[in-house]
């Protein structure tokens, strides 16, 4: 999945960017965070687990 496929379903679902980490970005919803690879492509099955992790699938 492309990151910012990933990131658009993200802040659809209200996360926001909260910072900018070394190799990660940081998106914060409430009291969930999740870290972002930043890369271009995203192995599907970690796609998967965040989208699932936050009840997006």
């Amino acid at each position: 999945m492309k990151q910012k496929d990933l990131i658009k379903r993200l802040k659809l679902a209200g996360f926001v960017l909260e910072r900018h980490g070394g190799n990660h970005d940081v998106y914060v919803k409430e009291n969930k965070r999740e870290m972002i690879p930043r890369h271009k492509e995203i192995n599907e099955s970690l796609a998967k687990a965040i989208l699932k992790r936050n009840g997006l699938v």
